[in-house]
């Protein structure tokens, strides 16, 4: 009887917790009704989860346990579905060696949009691009390793884009 709470709680831990992950980066993504969502059934099954922890009676600190432990393995599943589950547009922001036209003309032939500010670079003497490109995060792999093959040594930041106004085509 005691492993059947125990397990039970586990899995609820891991159930609620997940969704608030999912939840939280959802609302950072700008969305409105997913979180909502979200909420309710995160709540719902931690009420029902912690009224049943604090009404057990006997070995509470294995209750405790399997309670932390589920926490903590909520997040990591919430984080890792949320990464396979949450899509959306990243802005990446590449600075490059000078003379790197034939990268440009590449990525915008393949559909990507970029806009480029040219650099000095004082310390150095150096004059250096930098890239802002607009990009789906399922394209972000693709789009990484083909600025490495054109210049292994390229400073790539990448952030994540709440929202876009305009369009561009194959993004």
């Amino acid at each position: 009887m005691l492993l059947f709470k125990c397990l039970k709680i586990f899995l609820a831990r891991i159930a609620d917790v997940s969704l608030g992950t999912l939840k939280t980066v959802s609302c950072v993504k700008g969305k409105i009704i997913e979180p909502f969502t979200l909420a309710f059934f995160e709540v719902l099954i931690w009420y029902f989860i912690a009224r049943e922890v604090l009404n057990t009676e006997g070995n509470t600190f294995l209750i405790a346990i399997v309670y932390a432990l589920g926490y903590a393995t909520g997040t990591l599943v919430g984080s890792l579905l949320s990464k396979l589950l949450i899509k959306g547009d990243v802005g990446v922001q590449v600075v490059l060696k000078e003379g790197n036209n034939q990268l440009i003309k590449k990525l915008r032939k393949i559909g990507y949009s970029v806009s480029i500010i040219e650099l000095k670079d004082d310390y150095e003497g150096k004059n250096r691009d930098m890239l802002f490109i607009e990009v789906n995060a399922k394209r972000l792999k693709e789009l990484t390793k083909l600025i490495k093959n054109f210049d292994h040594n390229a400073f790539i930041v990448v952030n994540d884009t709440k929202l876009i106004k305009s369009q561009f085509v194959n993004r």
